[in-house]
């Protein structure tokens, strides 16, 4: 009963605030599992301060739009980006990865969340309402990046010595790793499940 109550609640937020992204039995709590090739991190979320960041990539995630994209700019010391799925495209020159989204912006939901090690922000152009399915990851503290307007909406809860592994690998002059890393699959799941295993 609990549970149709629940979902009844969603459909009637989704309904009154006449946005679709927001699926029925969405948890605030709810974290992602992304697996990569060097391991698996566990992310959580900002819903209350980002609300439409965490929403889009969780829809992006159920999608499987993040499957098989590969991180294409790692900098040891400050972060590891990805979310450009123009990556998953072999025929694709390395030159153009970072330039690709999944074709819908959003707009800025700066906040207070600083950036630390472990934070996930959205990545863009100058353009504060640029951002769309790049992201990336805080290896050490940055606090240059606070004051620039970037959207701050999760932070890894487990892996990131699986982020510092990324970032060690071999790259080209643009921060591009010369053998791909991939993210291999992004589950949206309760967060007591994924913690527990």
């Amino acid at each position: 009963m609990r549970n149709i109550l629940t979902g009844l609640l969603l459909i009637m937020v989704t309904l009154s605030t006449g946005c679709n992204k927001i699926s029925v039995g969405d948890r605030p709590d709810d974290v992602a599992v992304m697996e990569t090739d060097f391991g698996t991190m566990v992310i959580g979320f900002f819903p209350e301060e980002a609300p439409e960041h965490v929403a889009r990539f969780k829809e992006l995630a159920r999608e499987g739009f993040y499957n098989g994209i590969l991180f294409h700019r790692v900098i040891p010391g400050f972060v590891i980006q990805a979310g450009d799925p123009q990556t998953k495209d072999p025929e694709i020159p390395r030159s153009q990865h970072g330039t690709g989204g999944s074709g819908q912006t959003i707009r800025n939901e700066s906040n207070s969340h600083p950036h630390v090690r472990g934070t996930l922000a959205a990545a863009r152009s100058r353009n504060i309402h640029s951002a769309d399915s790049q992201f990336y990851i805080c290896l050490e503290p940055q606090p240059m990046l606070d004051r620039m307007q970037y959207t701050v909406y999760g932070e890894v809860l487990q892996g990131m010595e699986v982020a510092d592994q990324i970032a060690s690998v071999e790259r080209d002059r643009a921060d591009n790793p010369l053998e791909p890393v991939r993210i291999i699959s992004v589950e949206i799941m309760r967060r007591s499940r994924a913690l527990s295993e």
